[in-house]
């Protein structure tokens, strides 16, 4: 009983694992799907295929919302005839632009608004063919996927005209942004007002932008800066579970706040209280873009949807306004992230740079106490063996040395077991009419023998945390996006790419998602089995066909998940057999995987027999 007991037990462990990941994994066949489709858009806009113009007849599209008194735009803005553009390039050419070049960005800055909206990932491709094209992070509005960061000013009637959407900068000097050589923009306007931003980058992704504003008027003027992230479109998978894909940000007494896109086009605007440091903005799950207002002045942040005209998604900030008098200038320094959320930069920028909480750009989960870790062991691994795969192997052998003690332990108690089972039998049968007394029985020997009947469970239990963090760093850490093992796998992030079913690849011909179930999972399969007949078969026939069936089910649920959990899987499975076998030998304990494989092929006695 305690055996079969443990039996269900660590198969219902099992099978709630996978489960409920399977289900915040939100079929990764439909994932798989779309992102290929929008891949194929990206390719398509690479090689200058015409996409779906952004419909010209939509008001206020392509105007500045009108709003009130003292409040960020919501509007595109500064994007004149662009609108009906058929091409990215045609997008860009159709504005004055200062060009962007670094060692990991490439692109243009926008003189109409001064704004980033054409930024291109030098160091990352859409496919892991290197000769796939760069990932275009931020677009100009007027295209479908519009997608653009922008820093302004709110002033009144005595400020006159202040730099927003629509306003026309001019560049003085270099017209070339490096992270040597910065850009500076006038803008000067008939009140007497003169704005100077010096455009700065580091040779990551940071922006630094400083504005001198210096009043050539004769009365103190009052003006507000403001900050905004808008975006045109959405990821077609932003409500995975397991990740948030959407509006982000740490401001104020709340702390961190993550806004589904669902949320915000239901509540329209989510407005947090006051802060004085924080960032904001939007994430994807590999890249995202975000604003880091001064502390100078205290800031109003804000989460909005926008559904007049063109639907728009925005995360933006309002400074508390400063006053300049006659004569006098004041500065405004604003920081814009926009890049790959890289974990080593990220928590760069928050020490160096002194963002709040900066590292929760990156999505570790409610057990960030497990992935953090899990993250920086397998970093440092791969730092050492050049090889994200070796890694993930090497952490499961470290994994299973800190828990060797407790493993250990379960395995002698498994062991000692299986060398009681006739006193267990001769229990059952004494005391079969009695179970009151059959319990007592064999509470008593499991007292005597020094046995726990859980101790089966121990080697599962201590798995589930570690699957977890691993299943999280895989599918949220861009460090493990595209990483190459060894042959076929060459991105541990995603499932095995070959299938039983056309042997391979040998037949030429496509196999559907649902089969297809590749070398590693196969290999899983296996491994699992022979951990599985490493134990006694179960007398009872329903056991017996969960007992074989069980490596086949979850062999096919596997499949799907990203081929670096998989592996690690295998391999843990390995190592498990490997341990157990050598402790029960050790114990005295007999090994039943060879009994247990034999019996497999022996024909079985007909019930007359």
């Amino acid at each position: 009983m305690e055996n079969n007991r443990n039996f269900f037990i660590t198969i219902a462990l099992s099978v709630l694992i996978l489960t409920v990941w399977q289900v915040f994994y939100m079929n990764p066949k439909i994932e798989s799907e779309r992102e290929a489709a929008r891949i194929k858009q990206e390719i398509a806009a690479e090689q200058g295929q015409a996409q779906q113009p952004a419909n010209p007849a939509m008001p206020g599209a392509d105007a500045p919302a009108t709003t009130a008194q003292g409040s960020v735009p919501g509007g595109a803005g500064g994007m004149p005839g662009v609108p009906g553009a058929e091409t990215r390039d045609a997008a860009i050419a159709a504005s004055q632009r200062v060009r962007i070049d670094t060692p990991s960005l490439s692109g243009s800055i926008n003189l109409t608004g001064a704004r980033l909206d054409d930024v291109r990932l030098k160091n990352y491709h859409v496919t892991v063919d290197d000769s796939s094209p760069t990932i275009e992070l931020l677009s100009p509005a007027g295209l479908p996927n519009g997608y653009f960061a922008e820093i302004g000013y709110v002033g009144n009637a005595e400020t006159g005209a202040v730099p927003s959407a629509d306003t026309q900068w001019t560049v003085e000097g270099n017209q070339t942004l490096t992270p040597s050589t910065p850009v500076t923009l006038a803008f000067t306007n008939d009140k007497g007002l003169t704005f100077k931003r010096t455009i700065s980058v580091d040779a990551n992704y940071m922006f630094s932008i400083s504005d001198t504003v210096s009043n050539g008027g004769t009365a103190p003027v009052s003006l507000s800066n403001y900050g905004r992230v808008t975006r045109f479109d959405k990821p077609t998978h932003a409500s995975i579970y397991v990740l948030h894909e959407g509006l982000i940000g740490v401001t104020g007494e709340e702390g961190l706040e993550e806004i589904k896109y669902s949320t915000v086009e239901e509540d329209k605007q989510v407005k947090p209280g006051k802060s004085t440091n924080g960032w904001l903005g939007i994430t994807d799950k590999y890249w995202a873009v975000a604003l880091v207002p001064s502390e100078k002045q205290a800031f109003q942040p804000r989460y909005a949807y926008f559904d007049d005209g063109r639907p728009r998604y925005q995360s933006d900030f309002l400074s508390d306004a400063i006053t300049i008098a006659p004569g006098q200038s004041d500065t405004v320094e604003t920081l814009v992230f926009a890049g790959a959320k890289e974990v080593g930069k990220i928590q760069a920028y928050e020490t160096e740079d002194k963002i709040r909480q900066f590292d929760l750009l990156i999505d570790w989960g409610w057990f960030y106490f497990i992935t953090k870790p899990m993250f920086w062991l397998i970093d440092t691994l791969y730092r050492f063996l050049g090889n994200f795969g070796l890694a993930i192997l090497a952490t499961t052998v470290v994994v299973k040395a800190i828990f060797f003690p407790l493993a250990n332990k379960s395995y002698k108690s498994m062991a000692n077991m299986k060398m009681v089972q006739p006193k267990m039998l001769e229990i059952r049968e004494k005391y079969a009419d009695d179970k009151m007394k059959q319990q007592q029985a064999m509470m008593e020997l499991y007292k005597t023998e020094k046995i726990n009947p859980l101790a089966g469970c121990w080697p599962v239990l201590i798995q589930i945390p570690v699957f977890f963090a691993l299943y999280k760093v895989l599918y949220v850490t861009i460090e493990m996006r595209h990483a190459p093992f060894f042959g076929w796998i060459q991105d541990l992030a995603a499932p095995d790419p070959t299938s039983v079913f056309n042997l391979f690849g040998l037949l030429p011909y496509a196999v559907p998602a649902f089969l297809m179930i590749g070398v590693w999972p196969i290999i899983m399969g296996i491994t699992m089995f022979l951990q599985m007949r490493m134990n006694p078969t179960p007398p009872d026939p329903t056991q017996q066909m969960i007992f074989t069936w069980m490596p086949v089910i979850f062999t096919f649920m596997l499949a799907t998940f990203p081929a670096g959990l998989v592996i690690y899987w295998a391999w843990n499975n390995t190592l498990s057999i490997i341990q157990q076998g050598v402790i029960m030998k050790r114990q005295g304990a007999k090994i039943e995987l060879w009994d247990n494989l034999v019996s497999m092929f022996k024909k079985k006695p007909s019930p007359a027999e």
